[in-house]
């Protein structure tokens, strides 16, 4: 038996065609965007509005970063 079989407290996961977990896994996907798919999968099943907000705060994080890095690759590169 696959551990992709199993869900530890709740179901919101095990009826869906392909498991986020397994989805993401196999797609490279980084850690935020990993956890705004699984939100997105599972609000309307686990925590509604609340996985919504998470989700949204993940993205502004993500958009964060990324403008902190592509600010600090131009200062590197000069270009600011």
């Amino acid at each position: 038996m696959s551990a992709l079989d199993t869900q530890v407290a709740g179901g919101h996961y095990k009826d869906m065609a392909v498991q986020p977990a397994e989805f993401i896994h196999r797609n490279g996907i980084g850690f935020l965007e990993g956890c705004v798919i699984k939100r997105m999968c599972r609000w309307r099943k686990k925590d509604g509005l609340q996985d919504l907000h998470k989700a949204i705060h993940e993205i502004q994080m993500i958009i964060e970063m990324e403008d902190e890095g592509a600010a600090e690759l131009a200062h590197r590169l000069g270009l600011d």
